[in-house]
């Protein structure tokens, strides 16, 4: 009997069996690898999305073979340090993800592979210094140490022994860190709203500021507040917050995301048996709420409860407008908007929410971009894979350039400087965020 294509039923992720003892078993990775590997080259559907699957293809047609079985188990890893785990292969092209028999889940099985090297090998200091970003944070917010900072990160021969004594690409966007953070703004903040529950929402949110909403990007946190009290809906910042956990996931870095969980779960579970539901401006970390650590936690009851009440900003503003309690009196047209739609955000599954809350504003037309800009959080600005990084942003930058349009961004912030840094023309991105409210007037 042959062996069917695709499904018509939805795809089924498995738990993430990350504790169990033959996870970490190379002869077993190994074994696997071969097997996805081998299914992948006969398939090549992914080609496009990404530098693993090209790397994986050429060493495939350059062995004696022309099959996987010709290639050097040893260069398995280059197929693997290519994957950021963007997911857009599992959710948005492959035809064998469970359950169909093969089983295919290609980003969770690089993610096995980057565990088993963080086990055996340990990372390089600078990727422990990118994914630290609680630490360099709290260190780069100092008053006048952000100054600095920022300042020696936008002089090129700075950057040049930046990247030769630490392999940060030279011609990579590095964040700016501001003195004062998200926590800071918001510290004396109070919403005097009424709450007015919907069908499908409870009508207040607390805010995960993330780490990178809090030192990087402030104005973020900010708009969001702004625009949902401006819709009757309170909203309070959570706590305290720690990394989602995401940058130390792309290493392999398992156990710093259970101490990651432990250390956000118990301050979002409070929120929620509060009766608050919860958002967050970055995709990344709504992703890791809402996907990755239930995978990871499938019997923690407290993860699955705040996975219930995570949402993206645009999804929830969407389900207030399905209910009938989303403000559409808009004051400002934003004319054409060329949008990108994060990847960490689609495979969410929760369609373009963000283009249809643009949309609803009067002579405003939203044109949407598919496709990755390869930014990664840290992948982009590695000395070893910037350029990859910029030629798979190259298709999204020249969409940009075509469209000529009045405003560009993405939800991920990360993903607007990659297309920033690839149009080299003086625009800067705007967040969908501060989009609306400059459409609000607000």
């Amino acid at each position: 009997m042959s062996t069917r294509e695709g499904s018509l039923g939805a795809p089924t992720r498995h738990p993430l069996d990350w504790q169990n003892e033959d996870f970490y078993n190379e002869e077993s990775l190994f074994k696997e690898l071969e097997r996805v590997y081998d299914i992948c080259h006969g398939c090549r559907r992914c080609v496009s999305l990404c530098k693993s699957f090209p790397t994986l293809f050429d060493l495939v047609d350059e062995s004696d073979s022309m099959e996987v079985d010709g290639v050097a188990k040893q260069a398995y890893w280059k197929v693997v340090d290519h994957c950021y785990l963007c997911d857009l292969c599992y959710m948005t092209k492959c035809p064998y993800v469970p359950p169909h028999e093969w089983n295919l889940d290609f980003p969770h099985l690089m993610l096995r592979a980057k565990a088993v090297k963080f086990k055996k090998q340990g990372v390089s200091t600078r990727d422990k210094i990118l994914t630290s970003t609680d630490t360099i944070g709290k260190l780069a917010s100092i008053p006048v140490v952000a100054q600095t900072v920022n300042a020696v990160n936008s002089i090129k021969p700075l950057r040049k022994v930046l990247q030769v004594t630490l392999g940060v690409h030279a011609d990579a966007t590095l964040p700016k860190y501001h003195s004062s953070t998200l926590r800071k703004r918001l510290a004396d903040h109070a919403s005097n709203i009424e709450v007015q529950p919907g069908e499908t929402t409870r009508g207040k949110v607390a805010l995960f500021a993330t780490c990178y909403g809090n030192y990087n990007e402030p104005h973020l946190g900010e708009d969001l507040t702004a625009v949902f009290e401006h819709n009757g809906i309170p909203v309070t910042l959570a706590e305290k917050e720690q990394c989602c956990g995401m940058p130390k996931m792309e290493l392999g870095d398992l156990e710093s995301v259970r101490k990651a969980k432990e250390a956000n779960i118990p301050v979002l579970i409070k929120l929620v048996d509060a009766g608050w539901d919860i958002v967050a401006p970055v995709p990344s970390c709504v992703l890791m709420f809402k996907q990755e650590l239930p995978l990871m936690f499938p019997e923690d009851e407290d993860v699955q409860k705040v996975k219930a009440a995570m949402y993206d900003p645009f999804e929830y503003l969407m389900l207030r407008h399905k209910e009938g309690k989303l403000n559409i009196e808009f004051k400002n047209p934003l004319g054409k908007v060329s949008y990108h739609v994060a990847c960490h955000q689609r495979v969410q599954n929760i369609g373009m929410k963000t283009r249809d809350v643009l949309q609803l504003i009067p002579d405003t037309t939203v044109e949407p971009i598919e496709r990755c800009s390869g930014h990664d959080g840290t992948y982009a600005v590695k000395k070893e894979f910037h350029a990859a990084s910029m030629k798979i942003a190259k298709p999204v930058v020249n969409r940009v350039k075509q469209a000529e349009a009045d405003h560009y961004g993405s939800d991920c912030p990360m993903a607007g400087h990659q297309i920033e840094n690839g149009l080299r023309d003086g625009r800067l991105p705007e967040h969908p965020l501060s989009l609306l409210r400059k459409a609000y007037g607000i």
